[in-house]
């Protein structure tokens, strides 16, 4: 008797060991993480401030002796010519980006809605069929979408980009939506049809302010996916006041030299948009997520 009682505290004190052993490994893999995602970022950053002969400087020192601004402020100044392709590249891409996702939460919303509460013949086989689209990789569309386009006459505008990006972002979107409205009982629209509403009215009334959740998320994965697509804005546009900032950004090589710190200050302020919106954002993003991926 007394052997077991003996035994009992020292296995618990293993498997306690176990536990810890395994929540350390974790918490050392994520500070890994981290370094591996931040560090580029902070080398990115620093790199900015830095005039075009130290970011040159072999080696390589972490932080400059004589750090300035002048890379950002002639990125910023709407007298050169830099600034003006900067700025207007820049409001190009939020124009894009903003105008994908408007049009990518009004379509996907009752497309979503649909799959959810409403059978009807082929529903699976439509619902899969959306989704398989993304299995391909987005070059394999290039050719057929830069001759669609050219029969259509957008090509060097911003509507072909738009297009693009809404077939290319709508399947994940109707994906991501479809799972969060399975979780939304059925009964609260049911209990609304009761006292008089429609089924417009009870989706606008209580489904709608129950997935803005996911509708939020919907809208963040629309806008990062329109605000750093390279391949076709680099295709459909060769007009300069028409690009956008992943393609513009490449107006800082030549062929004799590279303007190292306006790159980096130019990829630094492009990034910014993208990290304050995931940061406000993020809540909705995760509740959206966690909650779409289970079925209560």
């Amino acid at each position: 008797m007394s052997t077991t009682a003996e035994t009992a505290p020292r296995a618990l004190s293993r498997r306690r060991m176990r536990v810890d052993g395994w929540r350390w490994t974790g918490r050392i893999f994520l500070a890994f993480m981290l370094l591996y995602t931040a560090v580029p970022m902070i080398w990115m950053l620093i790199t900015s401030i830095k005039s075009g002969f130290a970011a040159l400087q072999f080696p390589p020192q972490w932080w400059p002796d004589e750090p300035t601004l002048a890379s950002y402020e002639k990125l910023l100044d709407p007298q050169n010519s830099v600034g003006q392709d900067f700025l207007r590249f820049f409001w190009n891409s939020l124009f894009v980006s903003t105008v994908t996702t408007i049009l990518s939460v009004i379509v996907a919303v009752p497309a979503a809605y649909a799959f959810s509460r409403f059978s009807f013949p082929g529903r699976n086989f439509l619902f899969f069929a959306v989704l398989l689209r993304n299995m391909f990789p987005a070059v394999i569309f290039l050719v057929p979408l830069f001759i669609l386009m050219r029969l259509l006459g957008l090509m060097n505008t911003h509507g072909s980009l738009i297009l693009t990006y809404l077939t290319f972002g709508l399947p994940l979107a109707i994906w991501l939506l479809k799972g969060f409205y399975d979780n939304i009982p059925v009964q609260l629209e049911q209990a609304a049809r009761i006292d008089g509403a429609t089924r417009f009215q009870a989706f606008i009334l209580i489904v709608m302010p129950l997935s803005t959740p996911g509708i939020i998320a919907t809208a963040i994965y629309s806008f990062i996916g329109a605000w750093n697509e390279y391949i076709y804005a680099y295709t459909f546009l060769t007009k300069n006041d028409q690009l956008t900032l992943p393609v513009g950004i490449q107006r800082f090589f030549s062929e004799n030299t590279t303007d190292f710190p306006g790159l980096m200050a130019a990829s630094f302020m492009m990034s910014v948009p993208v990290v304050v919106l995931f940061l406000v954002l993020q809540r909705y993003f995760v509740r959206a997520l966690t909650e779409g991926a289970v079925k209560h």
